[in-house]
């Protein structure tokens, strides 16, 4: 499996994050396209510069807004880039230091917007909205209005979009399978946001690692950006030490600021695991339904999978009253659950949901393209002690070949999986 680990022994923020994708190898365009791709109405300049932090080097990455008065950056190399193809300098401000005039807030409803009419890839437009529904949920709880009337301040700033779209766009270029953080740390002291004054953790960044281990330090900094936090809290399954894992490349993303004596840098690791048999827990959420109609079920299963739940399911069951009825059935992870369990709520008839813990034994599990009569099919390979002992055709593969070659979905499915098994599973 391939693995992605953050090593947040200086926190997390969104501009250190896409520097340390880019640090692992992503290439420019794949963040400055996705940018590109967002059509904000202010227009964005970004670039990347060498940096470099007590000593680690690594990418910084900057964004700013055209109407911002540019800046130049002396240190180092610079990598200047423009998403329409312009070059430019300037200067971005980390989420900490975003309390300058030039911050544009938006509502998540407008953010929503912006991301659904964007030419971002779907893959990269599900986990961007993914994150900043979270961050809504988050900021709904401490100032007590509902998730799509939240408006944001700082993270609804162009540059905080533009770090979270380019930390999805770099993620999926590198194709990985999980992402494990280590356990996070704090500052203490206090931070100025948009509605005052408050100590650290910073309320939003707080509410959105819930679930998460964290300890404060006695060092007067704030590590962890609300950005930070909410990219963490969608994309880590896993909270602890490094997995044992073949290393094939390390990343340093350099912060704005010196924060001696700790390196305001991030790092990722990224790597196979040896073993091909993985243990892991997650949360099942379950609830009971006998007044919802098919229609709104199916509308509920399609946002819950849309919103980060592993799996969906529905049963069809016979209920007190001899009434016909439904248990939902949310497989997620468990910083996820609370959050899902909310939507369930908020978009089914249920009262009322069932949390609880549960271990899962999963295959090492990748993805193969094989070619068939038809066209090349991706195929999901399953292994354990070594050996491929599942073999399974995606069915949206079969369908994109099927409708291209005019044939039925059946004949592309049949034929896949007969090449599957003669290639991957027949000895």
């Amino acid at each position: 499996m391939r693995i992605l680990y953050f090593d947040c022994f200086s926190g997390i923020a969104g501009d250190m994050t896409v520097g340390a994708l880019r640090d692992l190898g992503v290439d420019e365009s794949v963040f400055l396209d996705a940018l590109n791709a967002l059509h904000l109405p202010e227009g964005l300049h970004a670039h990347f510069h060498r940096g470099e932090r007590q000593g680690i080097s690594g990418w910084k990455f900057h964004v700013h807004e055209h109407s911002q008065n540019e800046h130049h950056h002396d240190d180092h190399d610079h990598s200047h880039a423009h998403p329409g193809g312009e070059h430019q300098k300037g200067h971005h401000h980390n989420e900490s230091e975003r309390h300058a005039p030039h911050v544009h807030g938006r509502t998540y409803a407008q953010i929503k917007t912006i991301l659904e009419e964007s030419g971002l890839s779907d893959a990269v437009k599900r986990r961007a909205q993914s994150i900043f529904h979270r961050i809504a949920i988050a900021e709904g709880k401490i100032h007590g209005v509902p998730a799509e009337d939240v408006g944001f301040h700082e993270v609804g700033a162009a540059d905080s979009i533009a770090d979270i779209v380019a930390t999805c766009a770099g993620l999926e270029s590198l194709a990985v399978e999980r992402v494990i953080a280590s356990p996070l740390i704090e500052g203490s002291g206090w931070v100025h946001c948009a509605h005052g004054k408050f100590p650290l953790p910073a309320p939003a960044t707080l509410a959105l690692l819930e679930g998460i281990p964290l300890r404060q330090v006695a060092e007067e900094t704030e590590f962890i950006t609300p950005t930070g936090a909410a990219i963490l809290a969608d994309y880590a399954t896993s909270f602890g030490p490094m997995p044992a894992m073949r290393i094939s490349g390390i990343g340093y993303g350099v912060g704005t600021r010196e924060t001696t004596p700790r390196p305001n840098v991030l790092r990722a690791v990224i790597g196979e695991t040896e073993e091909e048999q993985e243990n892991d827990s997650v949360e099942v959420i379950e609830c009971n339904l006998d007044d919802i109609t098919p229609e709104l079920l199916a509308a509920a299963t399609e946002s819950l999978l849309k919103q980060g739940a592993l799996d969906v399911s529905s049963t069809s069951v016979s209920m007190k009253k001899n009434r016909h009825g439904h248990i939902l059935t949310v497989i997620t992870k468990p910083c996820d659950a609370d959050r899902l369990a909310h939507i369930i709520l908020q978009e089914t008839s249920a009262f009322g949901v069932r949390i609880h813990s549960a271990r899962r034994i999963i295959l090492d599990r990748k993805s193969e393209s094989v070619t068939t009569c038809h066209g090349p099919i991706e195929i999901k390979i399953g292994r354990f002690g070594g050996k491929v002992i599942q073999a399974s055709p995606e069915f949206e593969s079969c369908k994109a070949v099927a409708t291209s070659r005019g044939v039925s979905v059946q004949t592309v499915f049949r034929e896949a999986t007969a090449v599957a098994y003669t290639t991957f599973l027949k000895s």
